[in-house]
């Protein structure tokens, strides 16, 4: 790729920072501890979603994000035609952020066991999470590791911003 000028464009960063699932877990135990870890669907990044994924990695020296699978995002029940990204849109939108170390994919309901295997210091959640409604929270406190749910901030959200845009037409 070349700018307007013809000289050439440097390559994206992005793309190291996605892990696939055959890799992902040599990867998470190469990143430095304290290792925070979360996950979701992140479909359309919003102010709310980079404000979180900031907070988090402020929990520890590495951050890894785990991405429901495309399959995985339709069994949540999101809405009709969700999700809008493909999974490797969703995932190279959040490698490209600053905050975040590791991007990896699951196709399960929940990341239960890319959670139990990666053993992370330190699981974080939005707000309207428990521990006791987190998928791997009880195995990390168990092992001596912490669960975060932090606030939500500036009350946005995927699902409404989908809805207000397919209301307008």
């Amino acid at each position: 790729m070349a700018d307007a000028n013809g000289e050439p464009l440097p390559a994206p960063r992005y793309p190291a920072k996605i892990a696939g699932a055959d890799d992902a877990l040599a990867r998470i135990a190469a990143l430095p501890r304290p290792l925070v870890f979360t996950n979701g669907v992140f479909d359309i990044l919003h102010r709310g979603h980079v404000t979180y994924l900031e907070q988090a990695r402020g929990l520890g020296a590495a951050l890894v994000v785990a991405v429901n699978g495309d399959a995985s995002v339709r069994r949540l029940g999101k809405g009709d035609g969700r999700p809008l990204n493909a999974l490797a849109d969703r995932m190279a939108v959040l490698a490209a952020l600053a905050a975040v170390d590791l991007v990896v994919p699951f196709d399960g309901d929940t990341p239960r066991d890319l959670i139990v295997a990666a053993r992370p210091d330190v699981l974080v959640k939005g707000g309207d999470y428990t521990a006791q409604s987190t998928a791997g929270a009880a195995e990390t406190i168990a092992r001596g590791g912490r669960f975060v749910a932090i606030p939500l901030l500036h009350d946005r959200s995927t699902s409404a911003l989908v809805e207000r845009i397919r209301s307008r037409g």
